[in-house]
């Protein structure tokens, strides 16, 4: 049973410049995946079985602490925070060692030209490789073979996966031993929008605040009313019943 107390969650943004080298995994958790986890089991496997789990979500970091969970996140990691740790960890390299390259795997065509139209920008020694997969549901088998041809072709130092959740965790864990990489693997699909600009993030005071999720539904109500104002709602009604779950009533002991 996927439960949030029982995972291993990275505690703060410190523990970023912790994390091994080498082929690692690193997904994200917050109030909607973690409804999602309850209902789909590979799912929550694929977020259970990473390598590493970041809180990307206050009400994640404070329902650890009602859980009295096996980890204790003492802040929110937003996919942006671990977008720009690794970015810039990796600028710093390439500025020291010579070029290193970074893929972008996900999302339209179009918003892939404008990340690497930023990105030569902001990070001048990277080298950008993209692929926009097929929008569909489901891959074909030619279709995942493609994506991974892709991948080992432009054997990057850093991989973005940018499909959305479930689908880029579901994705990237089902195809995981078949990757042929050396780097670390981030599962980011709304830091695809943001960085490219295509979507807004929100002020800083939303952010420091915990209201980040407001901004979102205030700016674009009719497409996150249901993953906000119903997905919150169930969130609680499933933290309760985690939390109820792990109670020992009196002469069960």
């Amino acid at each position: 049973m996927f439960q949030l107390k029982t995972l291993t969650i990275l505690n703060s943004k410190d523990e970023l410049s912790t994390l091994p080298q080498g082929k690692l995994l690193i997904n994200t958790i917050n109030a909607h995946s973690y409804n999602t986890a309850l209902k789909d089991s590979f799912f929550a496997e694929a977020l259970s079985c990473g390598d590493v789990l970041i809180p990307d979500g206050v009400s994640i970091v404070k329902a650890c602490r009602w859980l009295d969970a096996k980890s204790q996140p003492r802040e929110r990691i937003a996919g942006w925070d671990l977008f720009e740790f690794e970015m810039n960890q990796l600028e710093t390299e390439a500025a020291k060692a010579g070029e290193k390259t970074v893929m972008f795997m996900g999302s339209s065509q179009k918003v892939l030209d404008m990340i690497v139209e930023r990105a030569a920008q902001v990070y001048p020694h990277l080298r950008v490789e993209t692929y926009s997969p097929p929008y569909k549901p489901e891959f074909s088998e030619e279709d995942n073979q493609a994506i991974l041809d892709a991948i080992h072709a432009a054997n990057p130092d850093l991989l973005w996966i940018g499909m959305t959740a479930p689908k880029q965790e579901k994705w990237t864990y089902a195809h995981w031993d078949k990757l042929h990489i050396h780097c670390h693997v981030g599962t980011i699909g709304a830091v695809f929008d943001f960085f490219a600009g295509t979507v807004e993030r929100a002020p800083m005071w939303w952010q420091r605040h915990g209201l980040e999720w407001l901004y979102r539904l205030l700016k674009e109500p009719r497409r996150m009313w249901r993953r906000y104002i119903i997905g919150n709602a169930w969130f609680l009604k499933n933290i309760w019943r985690e939390k109820c779950h792990s109670c020992v009533l009196p002469g069960e002991k």
